[in-house]
Parts: structure tokens; sequence; C-alpha cells
């Protein structure tokens, strides 16, 4: 199965998000390319049977315009995207962005939040909706 990890980072916590994915769909056979949102060049989704789409939220909910530009780059919206996003439960709008995006490209699988960082008992939330998406990849790959 062919994946892209597509993120948007700033302090850290997504792109350790992002990682910690590659690490587990290397583990499980996939191939994985890396994508930072904004520095790497433009991507063609359609050569990917998923792409895992991470970002963080900002002001209020809001998703940051290096990911907005991201999509809008992609110019359609591919039926392969699943969205995970970092964030703090003290905020309001805790991975409000996440959210936003699953619905946005109407995901298969239910978006995944991360507080802050990939460590301890949420690596085992990250293996249960790895294996979600993935169980869909084996399907059409």
């Amino acid at each position: 199965m062919r994946t892209l990890i597509a993120y948007l980072s700033f302090s850290g916590n997504t792109e350790e998000t992002a990682e910690l994915i590659q690490r587990k769909l290397l583990t499980r056979g996939a191939w994985v390319d890396m994508h930072r949102i904004g520095i790497d060049p433009p991507i063609n989704p359609s050569h990917y049977d998923v792409v895992f789409l991470g970002t963080f939220t900002w002001d209020n909910g809001s998703t940051p315009d290096e990911v907005k530009d991201f999509v809008l780059e992609i110019g359609y919206k591919p039926d392969n995207i699943a969205v995970f996003g970092t964030g703090d439960t003290q905020f309001q709008y805790f991975c409000g962005a996440v959210d936003k995006l699953t619905k946005f490209y109407r995901s298969k699988w239910q978006g995944l939040k991360i507080e802050q960082s990939p460590r301890g008992s949420q690596e085992i939330k990250i293996d249960h909706w790895l294996e979600g998406v993935l169980q869909y990849g084996r399907n059409i790959a």
C-alpha cells in the first residue's frame, strides 16, 4: 500500500505524530512518503492509496493558512484523506481543524485527535485509528 503523510507543525507535536504514524505504517509493510506542508513541492494525491493529513488547530478552532493552501493546491477533494491533528484540551476548540478537514473531505474515517504529543496511551489510540484506515486501504490496494 502506498501512503503519504502530509503535515504542518509549528511546535513539533504534529511532526512527532506524523513520524510515529510513519514508523507504524512501515512496520505494517506500507510504502510511506512524507510531505512537509509549506516546505515541500506540491503532491498528487492520486498517486497514493491513502493520504494522511496532519495539522494543529489555530486561533479559536481555525485551520492554519498553510493547510488551507495545501487543500487549494490539490484542487479537488480526494476520497482517500485520513485527518489527524494535535491540540490542547484546555482550549475550547480542541483539534477543531481536524473536525473541519474531516468534514470538508467527507473522510471515511473519524479524525484522530492527539493531546499535545503522542506518548503513552495515545500511541494505542493511534494504533486503533491506523488499523481502521489500513483495513480500508487493504481493500482497495
